[in-house]
């Protein structure tokens, strides 16, 4: 809990704390949802605002702008990001710039606005906000990062909720649901929950002997590949 000993206490809960990865997995929904209480376990006195986040393990991006030369499209400049969120999605009452400042929004990374992204090396401010933008405009399109202002749902300024959709691409790993309670432009309670997204049944077979046998998953991909084109190859002579 952050502020003095009258902030409220949020008391999250989650809809899934597991979520399972097998063949034919087209996504998942999530209800993240809990109280505003006040230190005794009362219901909080005033009105807050309330900001949810939920992220995704973080991994090294490299993004890449498309040049047209001679008529075709090449690689031209690109920049390597260390630690962008592989999911991230934020839901909030009403719009985040409504409820704290650029400063604040910066600080707990409130939007995607305020992503910190960390790219590699040393880049040029103009040059580095245009492949940041590049690269919230990519994970959008795919799902992957998400901003409803809207999104959340407060009853008698006591029990909130928000629904948050996770794609069938997204990345196996922990994701942590953070809450935020903010009054008056400043965050005065957090909590967080957390989700595994894990994968099951043939699909965790083939990622963990690709992670623990490289060599060997390697060599059965290739002649997997090779028996496969002999099959389709002896079908199409039937014809």
């Amino acid at each position: 809990m952050l502020g003095g000993a009258r902030d409220p206490i949020l008391v999250p809960e989650i809809s899934q704390h597991e979520i399972q990865v097998r063949q034919g997995f087209t996504g998942a929904d999530l209800l993240l949802f809990g109280a505003i209480l006040s230190p005794e376990g009362s219901r909080a006195a005033g009105d807050y605002d309330i900001v949810v986040v939920l992220e995704g393990p973080v991994r090294s991006i490299v993004v890449r702008e498309k040049q047209k030369v001679a008529g075709v499209w090449v690689n031209a400049q690109a920049s390597e990001f260390r630690s962008a969120p592989s999911f991230f999605a934020i839901a909030s009452n009403r719009p985040i710039r409504q409820i704290v400042d650029d400063k604040t929004a910066a600080i707990y990374e409130l939007g995607l606005d305020w992503l910190q992204l960390s790219p590699i090396g040393v880049i040029e401010p103009k040059l580095q906000q245009r492949f940041s933008a590049g690269l919230v405009d990519l994970m959008k399109r795919q799902g992957l990062y998400q901003q409803n202002e809207g999104g959340v749902q407060i009853r008698e300024q006591v029990l909130y909720q928000a629904r948050i959709s996770l794609p069938s691409s997204v990345q196996t790993g922990t994701y942590t649901a953070e809450t935020f309670a903010v009054r008056r432009g400043k965050v005065v309670a957090s909590a967080v929950t957390r989700v595994e997204v894990t994968k099951e049944g043939f699909e965790r077979f083939v990622a963990v002997n690709a992670q623990r046998n490289g060599l060997i998953y390697g060599l059965f991909a290739v002649l997997l590949s090779v028996a496969m084109g002999w099959i389709a190859g002896r079908l199409f002579a039937l014809v």
